[in-house]
């Protein structure tokens, strides 16, 4: 008997063993019923069934051993719905792995004892252990993807919330403030409250790189608007928030556009600041804006010590800081201002480049006016 004859005729014994298993993997306090815990273990046994009984060349077999092959329809697999159903019922990847191997072996142990050791098991048992392979493969992706989407739904909700009442202590700060000008306790007000924007400004980061990895992407309201007297504002206050840097603005060409100019001038913010915290202190930030009949570019230029090309692929990056900011000291920070400056970037429908030559660092952003 074939092995894919044996899981069929025996298929109702070895899903009850496996689910009888997934139950003792169940997370403390998550209780499945029997239907939860079963969910596609059968389609699992299909799947594998129906590979044994499917001829395949050796780049067929490479594909699936190594966890890269695809339902032939392109739909989604028992396998990676599995994988998903089991990330939402609060198993953890090693409770969801530990089920198919103890499918794996309580096959192979059936079967074994069943059955002779010949050429043509050892051939079924290397297909099945495959077919194995690749289910484990697809749970596993994405069990991933929707760890990751919860993940991310969690820090959205704990942005969210955590905002109320974060506006609440700044918006009282700032009337003890306006209340004790003058006296002692100003100075400790002004700090309360200079934490507080922070803070606030760590929360809006977080919010904005939970919504773009949901897929939502940074909202953005466009108005027509003239960029040049909108950068010049921010660099006025660039300028009045780090007295020691020298920023240079200089502005041509056809600036007027639709575009959300408040994110646009949040993207320039990051920038400069970013510029000033590790760009060399004795030289000026040059900041030029350029319109064009279809679009409009802001550079940012610093000199200051060359960025290697695996820094600079990983600039935009989320959550990732510099080697220089463990040098400089830089703590208050999640490492998302270069990837913000992309994603605004990029909702407005352009792009952004980092070049670094050998004194010289510059991000250009493009976008359609």
């Amino acid at each position: 008997m074939q092995l894919a004859d044996y899981i069929e005729i025996n298929a109702s014994l070895i899903v009850d063993g496996a689910v009888a298993f997934a139950a003792t993997q169940a997370p403390d306090g998550v209780h499945l019923d029997a239907v939860a815990l079963r969910d596609h273990i059968p389609e699992i046994l299909e799947a594998v069934v129906l590979d044994l009984r499917t001829s395949q060349d050796a780049q067929a077999q490479q594909a699936k051993s190594e966890g890269r092959a695809t339902p032939p329809d392109g739909s989604l697999s028992a396998a990676r719905s599995h994988g998903r159903l089991r990330a939402k019922g609060g198993f953890n990847v090693d409770q969801m792995v530990a089920e198919y191997r103890a499918l794996r072996a309580a096959v192979l142990r059936l079967w074994a004892a069943d059955h002779p050791v010949t050429n043509n098991a050892i051939e079924d048992i290397t297909r099945f252990n495959e077919a194995i392979d690749q289910a484990v493969a697809e749970s596993v992706a994405d069990f991933s993807k929707e760890s990751e989407l919860w993940r991310q739904v969690f820090l959205g909700v704990l942005g969210h919330d955590l905002r109320g009442p974060l506006s609440v202590i700044v918006m009282t700060s700032e009337l003890m403030s306006r209340m004790t000008q003058d006296i002692p306790f100003s100075e400790h007000t002004d700090r309360i409250i200079r934490s507080g924007q922070r803070m606030s400004k760590l929360l809006d980061d977080l919010l904005d790189y939970s919504r773009t990895t949901l897929g939502m992407g940074i909202r953005i309201v466009r108005t027509e608007g003239d960029l040049r007297e909108s950068l010049g504002e921010e660099i006025d206050l660039l300028k009045a928030a780090l007295p020691s840097v020298d920023i240079q603005f200089d502005a041509t060409g056809q600036t007027r556009g639709q575009f959300d100019a408040s994110r646009i001038r949040e993207a320039l913010s990051n920038l400069v600041t970013n510029a000033a915290k590790y760009g060399d202190a004795d030289a000026p930030i040059l900041v030029a804006l350029e319109g064009s009949e279809d679009a409009v570019t802001i550079a940012v230029r610093n000199k200051g010590a060359p960025l290697s090309s695996d820094a600079l692929a990983a600039l935009f990056d989320p959550l990732k800081r510099g080697p220089r900011a463990a040098v400089s000291g830089e703590q208050a920070s999640l490492g998302l201002g270069l990837f913000i400056v992309r994603e605004i970037v990029r909702a407005h429908g352009g792009d952004v480049i980092a070049r670094s030559s050998a004194d010289t660092t510059s991000f250009t952003m493009r976008m359609p006016r």
